[in-house]
């Protein structure tokens, strides 16, 4: 399990933000790809816009949702893995955004 400490020097970790970025924009794109909500619409064309400034965000609740995991679990997880805990937080950010 990682400390509070660790999952906070986590956000600093710039291969796993850059993962998170990609994750976000695949997120959008499969939004995008079908019949959006206004909602989902809006938040999709925010991510694409602003990859980076999306994968903060997402960053900080991927991280606390996977509290339990330790810093090498976390770090090493798969894209699958990492898409699957994108994709888990995807739509609280979006319900969050109205």
């Amino acid at each position: 399990m990682a400390t509070y400490q660790e999952l906070y020097d986590l956000r600093n970790n710039d291969a796993l933000r850059n993962r998170i970025a990609v994750a976000a924009v695949v997120s959008a794109e499969g939004l995008l790809s079908g019949t959006p909500t206004a909602d989902e619409a809006s938040w999709a064309y925010g991510v694409v816009g602003n990859p980076n400034g999306a994968a903060n965000t997402i960053l900080n609740l991927v991280l606390a949702s996977n509290k339990s995991a330790s810093v090498s679990a976390i770090t090493g997880a798969t894209d699958d893995l990492l898409q699957t805990s994108v994709d888990a937080v995807v739509s609280g950010l979006i319900i969050g955004s109205n």
